[in-house]
């Protein structure tokens, strides 16, 4: 059974939002994103590596939100962006072309953020990732996500996300994704 949906921003869908230690819990958060984002066994078992390898990154950071009992219903991690890591070197051609480079430097990357379908809807991934960029060093942030109209593009419009690209083919994906950025702190509704 489900929380009920409440009013406090600490604990959306009745859930708990804190650390967590992603390298532990990889494949418990792994099974959130697979059903939230669709990902087959052969893509999890690869994701699985670079989550590991991303935490040991400087400045990465994860954050979790968990039911009653401890159960992983949603994720978020991040890290201080980085021009030598792939994602970088892959839209940096796509920012450049925009005049929009400069997000590279300077900005803190949300890496990942999942919600469980049946806590999505309820204030969660608001909540990770305004908690987690309310903690980074960075003046800006910038993230990359599905190029659709869709919940998650306006959420992030809404937290003051704005298009720095459009159309950024990933190798590894089938569909063209955004990249977008957004000055720190997030904005409130």
């Amino acid at each position: 059974m489900l929380p009920t949906p409440g009013l406090d921003p600490d604990r959306p869908a009745g859930l708990r939002i804190g650390p967590l230690d992603l390298a532990a819990r990889v494949d418990e958060a792994l099974r959130v994103q697979a059903v939230a984002f669709g990902l087959s066994q052969e893509e999890v078992g690869i994701r699985r590596w670079i989550v590991q390898r991303h935490m040991t990154c400087p400045g990465a950071r994860a954050l979790g939100a968990y039911t009653d009992d401890g159960a992983l219903a949603g994720f978020v991690y991040g890290m201080p962006n980085d021009r030598a890591h792939w994602w970088s070197t892959i839209v940096e051609p796509y920012l450049r072309s925009g005049g929009h480079e400069d997000w590279l430097d300077g900005s803190f990357v949300i890496t990942e953020l999942h919600v469980h379908p049946g806590f999505q809807g309820h204030g969660v991934g608001r909540a990770l990732i305004t908690r987690i960029t309310d903690g980074a060093a960075e003046q800006r942030s910038i993230l990359s996500a599905v190029d659709t109209d869709s919940p998650a593009r306006g959420l992030y419009r809404a937290l003051g996300y704005t298009d720095l690209a459009r159309r950024v083919h990933f190798p590894s994906a089938s569909l063209p994704y955004a990249v977008m950025g957004a000055p720190l702190p997030l904005r409130r509704p």
